[in-house]
């Protein structure tokens, strides 16, 4: 077991996991390193490069607009997405953007922001660089990271390998496969998830774990809630309009009489995956779970 389930399921916002949330984190890791070699105070410019599938698709799934929120210090898991128009356009109309919320900076977008779609790099199609230039134009430093799905975010610039995270081999009941993980419930007498529960106590106490699993379950809550009350068009040119909250309206209308099918329960479910895919492609508050484009599935059928 090498990948906690705060790894696999994380609060963040849309549309993807690895063209958004991945990105954003990836420039966040780069002003935090540029702090940590206290050159921050130094930078006059920053020139991000964006590669393969993220400038084919970037524009599309919100990846100019997460880099910006990275830069200045903004976290998926805690950005309010309703105040992110508003960041992007004090951005955009002042061109200058305060790296980590602290060293403003001029930022021309344009020339700042680069979608080199013919340029892969050798790593990963989800590549992106990270220049930071002195007063001078001189370089500062360069980071190289790959967004390489879920959420995942693989720093390439010191050691050029993809590698998420060290093998773990000192968790309690250690596994590969499902067999092996179905063979340490046999033998401790232990469910499925008292195995991944005594697992998690790796990291933190168990107490720990109910309460951030606690965390997660209120934000799935609350992205089908609003999914279900929001209405409107979600962004992009085909103007599609969302259709969650008619037909939370028509289900919630409906007579005792229509719940004796059986199947009835499956158009609640469909609503709740609906609502929270419309919050997901609206560049909502979502859990990755484990990818973005999956973050219904598992608020739909446990609510």
């Amino acid at each position: 077991m090498t990948v906690s389930v705060f790894e696999l399921f994380t609060i963040g916002i849309g549309p993807s996991s690895s063209h958004t949330v991945g990105p954003m984190k990836a420039a966040h890791m780069f002003v935090d390193a540029l702090e940590k070699a206290e050159l921050l105070g130094r930078v006059s410019r920053v020139e991000t490069s964006l590669y393969g599938s993220l400038a084919a698709t970037g524009k599309g799934h919100g990846t100019d607009t997460a880099v910006l929120l990275g830069l200045s210090g903004q976290l998926p898991e805690l950005v309010d997405p309703d105040h992110i128009p508003g960041i992007l356009d004090k951005i955009r109309e002042s061109k200058a953007i305060k790296l980590s919320g602290r060293h403003e900076i001029s930022y021309n977008e344009k020339k700042d922001l680069l979608f080199r779609k013919k340029q892969p790099l050798p790593g990963h199609p989800n590549g992106m660089e990270f220049i930071a230039l002195d007063d001078g134009g001189s370089e500062l430093q360069l980071g190289r990271y790959y967004s390489v799905g879920g959420g995942f975010v693989v720093d390439a610039s010191m050691t050029g390998t993809l590698r998420i995270l060290p093998i773990e081999t000192d968790v309690p009941f250690p596994f590969t496969s499902a067999k092996e993980l179905l063979a340490h419930c046999r033998e401790q007498h232990m469910s499925i998830s008292q195995v991944m529960l005594a697992n998690e106590g790796h990291w933190r106490t168990a107490e720990e774990t109910i309460a951030g699993l606690n965390q997660i379950w209120e934000a799935m809550q609350d992205c089908v809630k609003r999914g279900c009350r929001t209405e409107g068009v979600m962004p992009g040119r085909l103007q599609v309009r969302r259709r969650a909250a008619d037909l939370y309206q028509k289900l919630s209308s409906q007579t005792e009489a229509a719940f004796t099918d059986p199947l009835a329960v499956m158009d609640w479910i469909n609503l709740y995956a609906l609502a929270v895919n419309e919050e997901n492609a609206t560049g909502g508050r979502v859990v990755t779970a484990p990818t973005n484009g999956a973050a219904g599935i598992i608020p739909a059928v446990a609510l």
